[in-house]
């Protein structure tokens, strides 16, 4: 697998990173979303301190992941119910 270094700005610092091949577009589409992001919470909010944008973007994106987490941890269930619901089919077919 091949690695690239790239430089992700945010907040106005640049972070050196070293990501897959496979990775850069996901790692560089996100870091342009976050500045986006930060751009849009300055604008909304009159923020100055660019630590506020990114403690509300945080807290956006930790909640949204929460949110993510439930949803799965839902689906997950309902596809074990459906899996026994069949099992339990199977089990009753004779060859």
């Amino acid at each position: 697998m091949n690695e690239l270094s790239i430089n992700i700005n945010i907040a106005g610092r640049a972070y050196p990173l070293t990501v897959s091949e496979t990775e850069e577009e996901t790692v560089r589409t996100a870091g342009r979303l976050i500045q986006e992001k930060l751009l849009q919470y300055a604008k909304q909010f009159d923020l100055k301190d660019q630590r506020d944008a990114l403690a509300m973007l945080t807290l956006e994106l930790a909640t949204e992941n929460l949110k993510l987490k439930a949803r799965s941890n839902r689906g997950d269930e309902l596809l074990d119910k459906e899996l026994k619901a069949m099992q339990e089919l199977l089990a009753n077919v004779q060859l």
